[in-house]
């Protein structure tokens, strides 16, 4: 894999004071210590027990989910040959429980591996926020969810909000490529995916180039972030990035926030549209298409209408929550016709 590191910047320097700001750089920054005096982090130090006491002190006995991937599987969540099903178990489970069998099997020989992915702090560890700041994190538009797992592998795949990583206990590699990499990590099947997002299909530990010969266009464009316990790694939404836990037992915190406000639709269910109504027509009528897409969605956002009296502009004003409550409710009723 690739030899270039993510930047680097103490969690005292200055431009570590706005992370929101970091993220509005484009590229991914790795912030050293950024959360180093958290109790977890201490906790973690102590040994995977003391990390898990620590957690368990949090939970309120709310059942989750838990992965379970076969040792021959090496700690990688993916899917079977036929890429229509999953290559491991996922079952809802008291997290106690599961944590106290994810310990007892660290360190066995020919032991599977465990995962709590992706699982919301504050309806399953409330308080533990609190107790674990990140005073430069906005609360108010912030979703906080935690990793918990042995030796696992998070395949290369996007999320579509910012994201503040911070590992807690073990060490964490993040390769992380920009967006318009797509196209070189081939991406696997819209449905299913192991953890709700595409992912790419190479296998990072031993890529088929004869199966996926452009994978060496991504690792060229590639970084790498290789994060310690109390580091942080922040990087813009649609990064993808895969995600090696290196030690025998792991926690990762994250912090994802989007500036779109809330009444606004997700863009995959525009793309979802598009292959819809737009993929398979002619491509001369593709790229007529392309023009009006520049003129009214990725073109300057007043632009369609300023020439409009404002009585006038309907959907091309800018949207609030009545506009965009309005504009589904229209294109619901054309989508069902």
């Amino acid at each position: 894999m690739t030899d270039v590191r993510v930047r680097e910047i103490a969690a005292d320097d200055p431009t570590a004071r706005d992370l929101a700001a970091l993220v509005a750089g484009g590229q991914p920054v790795v912030v050293r210590g950024l959360v180093a005096g958290w109790p977890l982090v201490a906790a973690g130090q102590a040994g995977p027990q003391a990390a898990v006491d620590y957690l368990l002190r949090f939970y309120n006995g709310r059942p989750g989910a838990g992965y379970t991937a076969a040792a021959d599987r090496g700690g990688r969540y993916f899917y079977d040959e036929t890429l229509t099903r999953l290559d491991f178990d996922a079952e809802r489970v008291a997290l106690d429980d599961y944590l106290a069998r994810m310990l007892a099997a660290t360190g066995e020989d020919g032991a599977p591996s465990f995962y709590i992915g992706s699982t919301d702090l504050d309806q399953f560890f409330p308080g533990l926020t609190t107790a674990n700041p990140l005073a430069r994190a906005d609360a108010a538009r912030v979703l906080r969810s935690i990793w918990i797992g042995t030796r696992t592998t998070a395949q290369a795949h996007y999320d579509m909000a910012n994201n503040i990583a911070c590992c807690a206990v073990g060490r964490r590699r993040f390769t992380l490529f920009p967006p318009d990499q797509v196209a070189h990590l081939y991406p696997g099947p819209l449905e299913p995916t192991p953890g709700g997002q595409v992912v790419s299909l190479v296998d990072f530990r031993a890529p088929d180039l004869a199966r996926f010969p452009d994978f060496v266009k991504a690792v060229a464009a590639a970084q790498v972030a290789e994060l310690g316990p109390g580091d942080a790694v922040v990087y813009p939404a649609l990064w993808w990035h895969h995600v090696e836990a290196l030690d025998a037992f792991n926690v990762l915190v994250n912090y994802w926030w989007n500036d779109a406000p809330a009444f606004m639709d997700t863009p995959m269910n525009t793309l979802l549209h598009a292959l819809l109504s737009l993929r398979d027509r002619p491509a001369a009528e593709k790229d007529a298409w392309r023009a009006m897409f520049d003129y009214y969605v990725f073109g300057e956002a007043g632009r369609a209408a300023a020439h409009l009296p404002v009585a006038a502009r309907g959907p091309l004003a800018p949207l609030d929550e009545v506009a965009a409550r309005r504009l589904r409710a229209e294109l619901l009723r054309k989508l069902n016709r």
